[in-house]
């Protein structure tokens, strides 16, 4: 595969962003509650999204829990699908495995007391959407200067290498541009199922330090060249932002991006108490699309700079070629699409935020499919677009 490097590609739908991203009082910010009006409205055909919601209802798709679509800052298709995941997966969660190595408690996958939501409420876990939200995070420290190391940075920079294991050239060389983009080049297969005992992701969590076995894998290939899905190296962004500012990327994320955004959520944590960066975060799919309306505003919110416009541009700017046609960012899963690309965060289970910047849409899915994989998202992508019209926001109005 080859490296993109940050060299320039067309971004459609920035204009369109950069324009809206001042904070007029036209644009509708959804801090407290996202705006409703109708699909017909926005110039999506109601119809086209019935025919999409009668076969999630069905299972057509496997176990669908939400679909939401939003439009011109305005929620305009919101469905939930009930299941008794206590039923479904009762059998597993009595079963010790890959997805169930401690029988009880946040990461047993089975248990309906953590999964897909938390604790009874209506925030659902995001899997590695996770990732994508930690990407976020750091952008935003970044933008503050809090985050002052700059992204080539060697890892091993936040080690004592002396207990750092299979250390070589090539691991040296590891940049925290690598981290973000899944390019180490370390030793890692998360290319199985996840119910597999070889999936290094189920072999990680069972341990109790899981920053520790991800930094002691073997290299593999040179960093920098090649994609390789990794949730250990994306679990290392907690530890890193912990030693580069001091400070808890949970804390940080609550007072710098969820409560200004007017986000709930919770986060899990690994047994040694690291903030789990990989997979651990719970949110409901209305402040999911926040995020994705975050960055199609170019990192401004209600007239406020949350996270540089630079940041965001760098994270949708395709890095490497990633795996199923995308390319891949600072976190985020790159979709090529018309002139531009889809910005998508993708989540075991089913969990997705797709933002169409050329359409001022955002479309938002939780699932619990655990144990199947999920349709691919090409094919919600093309139902999607199957609805949406030429008008532009404020055209119906």
């Amino acid at each position: 595969m080859m490296v993109l490097a940050m060299a320039f590609v067309p971004m459609a739908g920035w204009e369109k962003a950069a324009a809206q991203s001042t904070g007029t009082a036209a644009t509708p910010w959804p801090t407290s509650g996202w705006m409703k009006d109708t699909p017909g409205r926005v110039g999506i055909d109601e119809k086209v999204l019935a025919a999409f919601d009668a076969d999630l209802k069905t299972g057509k798709y496997e176990l669908v829990d939400s679909f939401d679509v939003f439009r011109c800052g305005k929620s305009v298709y919101a469905r939930k699908y009930a299941h008794d995941y206590g039923q479904i997966y009762g059998k597993e969660s009595k079963t010790r495995g890959p997805l169930n190595a401690r029988l009880t408690g946040p990461y047993n996958y089975f248990d309906p007391a953590w999964h897909p939501y938390y604790n009874g409420t209506n925030l659902h876990s995001m899997q590695s959407v996770t990732k994508t939200t930690s990407s976020v995070i750091l952008g935003i420290a970044v933008t503050r200067g809090n985050f002052k190391a700059n992204l080539d940075t060697p890892l091993l920079h936040y080690f004592d290498v002396a207990k750092v294991k299979n250390v070589d050239e090539r691991k040296r060389r590891i940049t925290l541009r690598h981290v973000l983009t899944m390019t180490t080049g370390l030793d890692w297969n998360e290319e199985v199922a996840y119910d597999d005992p070889k999936n290094d992701a189920d072999l990680m969590e069972a341990t109790d330090d899981w920053v520790q076995y991800v930094i002691d894998r073997p290299m593999t290939k040179e960093p920098g060249t090649v994609f390789n899905y990794s949730s250990g190296v994306s679990e290392l962004l907690a530890y890193i932002f912990q030693k580069e500012t001091g400070q808890d990327i949970e804390k940080y994320g609550e007072k710098y991006l969820f409560t200004p955004l007017g986000m709930e959520h919770h986060w899990k944590r690994s047994p040694l108490g690291v903030v789990d960066t990989e997979g651990g975060l719970f949110l409901s799919g209305s402040d999911l699309a926040k995020l994705g309306y975050l960055y199609l505003h170019d990192g401004m919110w209600d007239g406020k700079e949350i996270v540089s416009k630079e940041w965001v541009r760098a994270s949708l700017t395709p890095f490497i070629e990633a795996e199923e046609g995308f390319k891949y960012g600072y976190k985020w899963w790159l979709l090529p699409q018309g002139t531009g690309f889809v910005w998508m965060a993708r989540g075991f289970g089913g969990q997705r935020l797709m933002v169409f910047p050329e359409k001022d849409l955002i479309v938002t899915f939780t699932g619990w499919s655990i144990l199947r994989d999920p349709p691919p998202d090409q094919e919600f992508v093309k139902r999607i677009l199957s609805a949406v019209g030429d008008q532009g926001c404020g055209a119906g109005q």
